[in-house]
């Protein structure tokens, strides 16, 4: 085998290795919930951020939420609720590395875990 098909080889290997690294998964998503120390209505208002993780843009981001409510309207293009899941950002993608921030206000805060994401094109 010549120097250049050894290279070609070599060089095809690496994309696929590459390629599948960054594959993401609901592993990259991250989701922390923090309270911001208000009260409204008797209630602690809760700040959560949902991070994309991966080096690729991820959008259709769904969390699971069954049960979610808010004394206070939240903003439906952050944290649209569609039963027992609740759709981030208005399904628009969240690029590697950014974070999408919301509040709520609800005693106790509730979990919310990622259910479903699209990754982007080329990933």
């Amino acid at each position: 085998m010549s120097n250049l098909e050894s290279c070609l080889i070599a060089i095809v290997l690496l994309c696929l290795v590459a390629k599948g690294q960054s594959k993401c998964t609901l592993n990259d998503l991250t989701i922390g919930t923090v309270r911001t120390g208000r009260t409204i209505q008797g209630k602690p208002e809760w700040t959560v951020t949902v991070t994309n993780e991966c080096a690729c843009a991820q959008s259709s981001i769904k969390v699971r939420c069954t049960g979610f409510k808010s004394v206070v309207p939240t903003n439906p293009s952050k944290i649209l609720p569609l039963g027992g899941t609740c759709l981030i950002n208005g399904g628009h993608p969240v690029g590697p590395g950014s974070t999408i921030s919301f509040s709520y206000v609800w005693d106790p805060p509730f979990i919310l875990l990622p259910a479903s994401a699209i990754v982007g094109p080329g990933c």
